[in-house]
């Protein structure tokens, strides 16, 4: 037996091997049991009459997730923690499992693997000797300043905690009552830390060297900290609010009087006084504070019965709420800000980095004129939250401003009063909903602005989003310049081919293009599966969703470039668990439940009922909520008859691969195309063909009857799937080009191959755009290799790295090269060329 401070572990421990985090000694977790062999482990130790608390188990971290384990065992990591089980649930839906809580107890090392059927027995090692330093044996000077000083780093962390929560009192109580030697591990395991970062704590065996390893991750907890409080700093006039708000409520302060003047109201005096008071008090710009005072003498001279005298008070009372010179200070931590959007969205580098270096700029200047963004990309990728976060992250009020479907420039320029029921656009009236003059606003969907006999809103908006005029923005309304220099416009957009150029050259567009699968399980983990559950009203302990199954909700039941779908798909299987929860479904009635079985004899067994087991949701229990999978991988399938290719195509909804098929009958040279297509499609069809034609001798290419030319005494049709979806642009050109090169030689198109690129009559091949967006479809259909223009290579790029070591990239400028790299072993005509040199 190995011996642990009092602690006795057994010398020979069956192994747990575990995939969904690393247990540290002090620390207490939950694990999955799924695999064959951890299953054993629990059938065998844990639920055959033996007593849970004199059960120790050995956990292994496993790089491997034991659900796809196989009959060889997987390479194990050397060093585990001995853990006991305290307490095992177990449920049959959607199939057999278990949960353990486990504590861990001392590191160990494993010496010798007996055996790896059913399960793994091993003879380990202990290697935690605490026991000298409990004992009263003095510690060396370097180990003794490494724990103070982490002891003083920890008091800190907890110390910036709210005390008032249990949790935290508890944490308090606990560092003053456990040895100070195992503070890294049981730190470690509560501040926010990887997996990695927590089996480096595992493998320091050291003790000196644990303390190094955990010093720097609680260091940086603390600065993480530091930075949250300083971005939730109260706004100066918060302790006016709460004066006014008790005044309102009758509250009682000992030792002083209020008056309901303090709350901006004075029912005792002058209306006209108050009213010229407020005018006098607004701090507007003379020519402003002109017109309010001409107005008001006007006003005290009409009667009240007068229609004007309504529309005139109303004018003024306006002119009186708007934030002329009222405005929030900015907040310039570019440290703290790059926390708030790294915590906020995931990805989306390009938006991030102009928003620190807005800050940047701002710390130099404090006069900068507020940017004229535009974010423009696919529906779901984030692009109006991200412009919400932009205005918690400075500290600024936000304000959404919807144009789609606007089509009166009175909406933004507002109605002149001369109107009855004429009132301020909607730049002024966001203005005096947010009551500052440097606010966020965002101008949703601006390229889906409309035109009619009422004017052009578009038109209207050259002035608000130019910085060179709107610090002298006239509404029709207010008919008095206001100044919009210092609102920071967002602009957001799914395509700039419908905003009007003139509009366009006044924005600095951002391209938001779509994202990745792994960026999407990122994203579902981190935000979308926690908003679902609350959603829902189900917490993790109910539901849980692996990234195995998060990633085939992605591949299988939603081809998208944002993730909305994925959202929803996610909404759905919330949904059909809640219904399960909300009716106290009992898992065990139809089959026998592994975690019912007899744990021990007594009455403090730890076992409970299937219901209290959190869901987790497999392959079997996706398909059974969201039905069979949406999306196949059809691509090899369709490419088994000469004359077909896939190409790649841009939508305003991100890119997508795009099949265009051939074939030929005895006919007259006629040449037939369908699939909904665009004019510049149809000419690139027809220049393909040209090109074909003239240089058929070259290539081998003939018709049905073996002629030189193509086309004589053939039809030939052109087929682009999809036909309900109208197609166009230039970029198909080469795809056309391979698959009608197929067609007349008879050769198959490589099946893992796309391509993109425009062509011109003498076979060059031009650049193209969207090309992220097209290679994020080639990815997510499992396509390898990539043909895409010589010019386009700079935008390589923008692709992850990891997507570019997954794919090939071949880059062309004549339609020789990608006709050579479209085909196993080349196309002939390099040969050919090559004899006549």
């Amino acid at each position: 037996m190995a011996s642990h401070g009092g602690i006795q572990i057994p010398s020979r421990l069956p192994l747990l091997l575990t995939h969904e985090g690393v247990l540290l000694p002090g620390s207490t977790t939950r694990v999955s049991v799924h695999s064959a062999r951890n299953m054993q482990v629990v059938r065998s130790r844990l639920l055959k009459g033996t007593s849970l608390k004199s059960t120790i188990l050995g956990v292994i971290p496993n790089t491997r997730d034991p659900e796809h384990d196989t009959q060889e065992l997987p390479a194990l990591h050397s060093i585990g923690t001995a853990g006991l089980a305290v307490q095992v649930v177990g449920s049959n839906w959607p199939k057999p499992h278990y949960t353990l809580l486990i504590t861990g107890l001392c590191r160990f090392r494993v010496t010798q693997l007996l055996r790896e059927r059913p399960f793994a027995v091993a003879i380990v090692e202990q290697l935690d000797r605490l026991e000298q330093y409990t004992e009263g044996q003095p510690l060396d000077r370097e180990l003794r300043e490494l724990t103070q000083n982490f002891y003083q780093a920890a008091l800190q962390l907890v110390g910036m905690l709210d005390m008032s929560v249990p949790v935290v009192a508890k944490l308090r109580q606990l560092l003053d009552s456990l040895p100070r030697e195992t503070l890294p591990d049981v730190l470690a395991a509560m501040i926010r830390t990887s997996n990695t970062e927590k089996l480096q704590v595992l493998d320091a065996v050291d003790l000196q060297e644990r303390f190094k390893k955990t010093l720097p991750m609680l260091t940086r907890q603390i600065e993480g900290l530091k930075l949250l409080q300083k971005t939730r700093k109260p706004r100066p006039d918060d302790d006016k609010r709460v004066v006014v708000l008790a005044i309102r409520k009758g509250g009682v302060f000992p030792g002083r009087q209020f008056s309901l003047e303090e709350d901006g109201e004075d029912e005792d005096g002058d209306d006209m006084a108050v009213l010229e008071r407020k005018v006098k008090e607004a701090a507007m710009p003379e020519p402003a504070l002109h017109v309010c005072l001409k107005e008001l003498k006007r006003l005290k001279k009409m009667p009240q019965s007068m229609p004007e005298y309504a529309l005139t008070r109303n004018y003024l009372e306006l002119m009186v709420e708007l934030p002329w010179t009222k405005s929030t200070s900015d907040c310039l931590d570019i440290r703290a800000a790059r926390v708030l959007l790294d915590n906020d969205h995931y990805a989306l580098e390009k938006l991030k980095r102009r928003v620190l270096e807005y800050l940047a700029v701002r710390q130099l200047r404090s006069t900068l004129k507020g940017p004229i963004l535009c974010f423009v990309g696919p529906p779901g990728v984030g692009k109006t939250s991200v412009g919400r976060s932009i205005a918690r992250t400075l500290g600024r009020e936000f304000h959404r401003i919807a144009l789609g479907g606007v089509c009166d420039q009175s909406d933004v320029r507002g109605h002149r009063r001369t109107y009855v029921g004429s009132m301020p656009g909607r730049i002024i009236n966001g203005l005096k909903t947010v009551g500052v003059n440097n606010p966020v606003f965002l101008l949703d969907e601006v390229d889906k602005l409309g035109k009619s006999l009422q004017g052009d809103p578009a038109a209207a908006l050259l002035e608000v989003l130019d910085p060179e005029q709107n610090h002298s923005f006239t509404d029709h309304y207010l008919n008095v310049p206001f100044d919009l220099s210092q609102v920071l416009f967002i602009a957001t957009a799914n395509t700039t081919s419908t905003i009007p150029p003139a509009l366009l050259d006044r924005m600095e567009v951002i391209q938001v293009p779509g994202y990745t699968q792994e960026e999407k399980v990122e994203i579902a983990h981190r935000h979308l599966i926690p908003h679902q559950l609350e959603q829902h009203g189900l917490t993790p302990q109910q539901l849980q969703i692996p990234q195995d199954t998060t990633h085939e909700i992605i591949s299988k039941y939603t081809r998208e470039a944002g993730v909305r779908s994925l959202e929803r798909k996610i909404g759905a299987i919330c949904r059909a668990v809640a219904v399960k929860v909300a009716e106290g479904h009992k898992m065990s009635k139809s089959l026998p439940v592994p975690g019912q079985e007899q744990v021990g004899k007594g009455e403090d067994s730890d076992v409970t009922a299937p219901p209290e087991m959190p869901i987790v949701i497999d392959q079997i229990a996706l398909k059974d909520i969201l039905g069979p999978q949406i999306f196949e991988m059809e691509v090899s399938g369709r490419l088994t008859l000469p004359g077909v290719a896939i190409g790649l195509a841009w939508t305003p909804l991100g890119g997508e691969i795009m099949f265009v098929e051939a074939s030929r009958m005895e006919g007259d040279g006629q040449l037939t195309l369908t699939g909904q297509l665009g004019d510049i499609m149809k000419e690139s069809a027809h220049l393909a063909i040209s090109w074909l034609r003239s240089n058929a001798k070259t290539y081998h290419l003939t018709n049905i009857a073996g002629g030189a030319d193509p086309l004589e005494g053939n039809d030939i049709h052109l087929h682009f799937p999809a036909g309900a979806v109208t197609k166009d642009g230039p970029s198909a050109g080469v795809t056309i080009v391979t698959c009608l090169a197929s067609l007349f030689s008879g050769r198959l198109v490589r099946s893992d191959v796309t391509m993109t690129g425009e062509i011109t009559l003498r076979g060059l091949v031009l650049p193209v755009g969207g090309i992220k967006d097209k290679v994020l479809a080639a990815h997510r259909a499992g396509l390898k290799r990539i043909i895409l223009p010589k010019r386009n290579e700079k935008d390589l790029e923008e692709i992850p790295v990891h997507i570019q070591a997954e794919l090939a990239f071949i880059t062309a400028s004549t339609l020789d090269e990608v006709l050579n790299a479209a085909f196993d072993g080349g196309f002939p005509a390099f040969d050919i060329c090559n004899s006549k040199y």
